[in-house]
């Protein structure tokens, strides 16, 4: 059994990094498109949609899509795992779970574009040594600011903080709405999808797994 987990974590530690080389490999390929080029590129799409461009009141769109761009997708500049490095250990041997709850976020499916709006909770079991809780918000945030998946970006934060802070387990879940389903397609309103990745103890321990739960109480919580 410890042979197997331990490929499946060498497994999950591959495919982290992998995943580290092609945001790198993106924002390279984002460093060839001008900004001139970009905007033109909004222009192009303005006029596939059936307006003018050029009129009043899109003649300033293209420069504030590719602004806005630039805020929605900066975790393509980002590496989350540098806002874990800072550490402390003079907790007095603090040794239970932290949990950091309702972590807002705004990020983009990657297939058609739309925001997925929604919040996430974040455990974990230290070991020696714990983080700054504003800094498990801007690791969700780090991966958020991309073009996602949910199922992907739950696994990416769990994994991150698994591989950074090695500790004895790590519990993430994630509750969105996606507005590719809400705002197109089948258009249905007030459904919102929930994923999970528990790690170690999370994974491996019911009462752990299920203190987790209870603490984020996701059911009894009101949606956003």
């Amino acid at each position: 059994m410890r042979t197997q987990a331990a490929r499946v974590n060498r497994a999950r530690r591959r495919s982290h990094h992998r995943a580290h080389y092609r945001a790198g490999k993106m924002a390279k390929t984002k460093g060839k498109v001008t900004r001139a080029g970009a905007e033109a590129a909004v222009r192009t799409l303005l006029r596939w949609a059936g307006d003018d461009p050029h009129r009043e009141g899109l003649r300033d769109t293209p420069k504030r899509v590719v602004d806005a761009y630039g805020d929605w997708f900066s975790g393509y500049t980002s590496d989350p795992r540098s806002y874990l490095r800072r550490t402390f250990e003079e907790v007095e041997g603090y040794d239970e779970m932290i949990v950091l709850r309702d972590i807002s976020f705004e990020s983009h499916c990657e297939h058609h574009m739309a925001p997925i709006i929604g919040r996430a909770h974040v455990g974990y079991l230290p070991t020696r040594r714990v983080v700054g809780i504003s800094k498990l918000a801007r690791v969700v945030d780090g991966f958020a600011r991309r073009f996602q998946v949910q199922e992907k970006l739950t696994a990416q934060i769990a994994s991150c903080i698994d591989d950074v802070l090695k500790p004895r387990g790590v519990g993430v879940v994630i509750d969105a709405v996606h507005q590719c389903m809400t705002t197109r397609g089948v258009h249905k309103r007030g459904v919102s999808m929930v994923t999970s990745r528990m790690v170690g103890a999370f994974r491996a321990d019911a009462s752990t797994r299920s203190e987790f739960l209870r603490f984020i109480d996701i059911e009894g919580s009101e949606r956003r």
